[in-house]
C-alpha cells in the first residue's frame, strides 16, 4: 500500500522543484525528502522524479502519481469538510478569488447563495490564479474565482482534468490614457500607434502580454511604472506617468482626468471563469457557481 506521507512529499517536491525546497516547506530535512521518495520509488518499482544539476522533474509515472496524490488530498480535505458539518450542523463554502473579479461579481452571488443557503459558513480567500487553481484541485478551497488569457489554466504542476471550468466573462483589456491625450478620442486603437508612449503596468502579469502584443506590432514598450493595482496604475496615468493596459471590469470607481479606448483586434482579452472540483453532494457550491454565471450575464448585458 502507498504511503499518503510519501505522496504528500512527492505534491511539495512537484510544486518546489527540488528536494531542498521542498523539504524546507514540509519542515523536514532535504535527506528526509530524498528518503521519502526513494522509498515510493522501490514500492511502485519504477522512477517517479528525474533528477539534475538543475533540480527534479517528475517522470512519466511521476505524474501519475501526482494525479493520485492531488485526489487523496482533495478527498481527505473533502471528508474533514463533511466531519466539520456534522459537528456544527452548517456546511462549509471557503472560495478563492482574485482581486478585480471578486469586487465586481462576488458580493452579488454571496447574497444569492445565503438566500438559498442561509447557514453556510463562508470563508472568501484572495489570490491569483496560479495560486488558488491548485488549491482547488487539493481540495484546500472548493472553488476559485480566477482568470486566464490565451493560454491554458494555470493549475501548476499535475493533471488538470479534475477541475471544472465554467466561463463566466470576456473580459478585454483597453488603453487607459489621459484625457487630452492626442489619440484620445479615438474609437479605438491599433497597438502599434502606441510604440512611442511610456507605459505603466497595473499588474505583473499584464507585463507578459503587453509585450507579446507589443512585439507582434513591432515596438518594445517602454514600461515606466509596475504596481499591483491596477486603480493605483489608473492614478499614475492620471498623474502623467505614462499609459495603461487595464481589463474592463478594473475600471470602475472612475478617476477624472482619463478616457479609455479600445484595441483593435486581435486584442487581449481576460477570460473569466470559476472553478469547482466535479462532486454532486454539494449543493450550496453549485447554488454559488449559478449565482456567479447570473452576475456576468447580468454584468455583460450592462455593458
Amino acid at each position: 500500500m502507498i504511503d499518503v506521507q510519501r505522496l504528500r512529499v512527492l505534491r511539495a517536491v512537484a510544486e518546489h522543484g527540488s528536494f531542498n525546497q521542498a523539504a524546507t516547506a514540509l519542515r523536514l530535512t532535504p535527506s528526509a525528502v530524498s528518503q521519502q521518495v526513494a522509498t515510493l520509488e522501490r514500492s511502485l518499482g519504477a522512477q517517479v522524479v528525474a533528477r539534475s544539476t538543475r533540480g527534479v522533474t517528475l517522470t512519466q509515472a511521476g505524474q501519475i502519481m501526482l494525479g493520485a496524490a492531488e485526489a487523496v488530498a482533495a478527498e481527505l480535505e473533502h471528508a474533514q469538510q463533511q466531519v466539520a458539518r456534522l459537528s456544527t450542523g452548517r456546511p462549509q463554502l471557503t472560495v478563492a478569488t482574485f482581486t478585480s473579479g471578486g469586487r465586481l461579481l462576488l458580493p452579488a452571488a454571496l447574497d444569492r447563495l445565503m438566500a438559498v443557503h442561509p447557514r453556510t459558513v463562508l470563508h472568501v480567500r484572495e489570490g491569483e490564479p496560479e495560486d488558488t487553481l491548485p488549491l482547488v484541485r487539493q481540495g484546500a478551497v472548493d472553488l476559485a474565482l480566477a482568470y486566464h488569457f490565451d493560454g491554458p489554466l494555470p493549475v501548476g504542476p499535475g493533471p488538470s482534468s479534475s477541475l471544472e471550468w465554467t466561463p463566466l466573462l470576456e473580459d478585454p483589456l483597453h488603453v487607459v490614457l489621459p484625457q487630452g491625450h492626442r489619440l484620445a478620442d479615438r474609437e479605438a486603437l491599433d497597438l502599434a500607434e502606441l510604440a512611442a508612449e511610456p507605459w505603466v503596468l497595473g499588474c505583473l502579469k499584464t507585463e507578459t502580454y503587453l509585450r507579446r502584443y507589443a512585439e507582434r506590432a513591432g515596438f518594445d514598450p517602454d514600461v515606466r511604472g509596475t504596481t499591483t493595482d491596477y486603480f493605483f496604475a489608473r492614478s499614475l496615468v492620471a498623474a502623467g506617468v505614462g499609459i495603461s493596459l487595464i481589463p474592463s471590469i478594473a475600471l470602475t470607481p472612475e478617476i477624472p482626468g482619463l478616457c479609455t479606448v479600445p484595441i483593435m483586434p486581435p486584442a487581449p482579452i481576460r477570460h473569466i471563469g470559476v472553478a469547482a472540483i466535479r462532486r454532486s453532494d454539494r449543493p450550496h457550491v453549485t447554488t454559488f457557481v449559478d449565482a456567479l454565471r447570473e452576475c456576468a450575464t447580468r454584468q455583460h448585458k450592462g455593458r
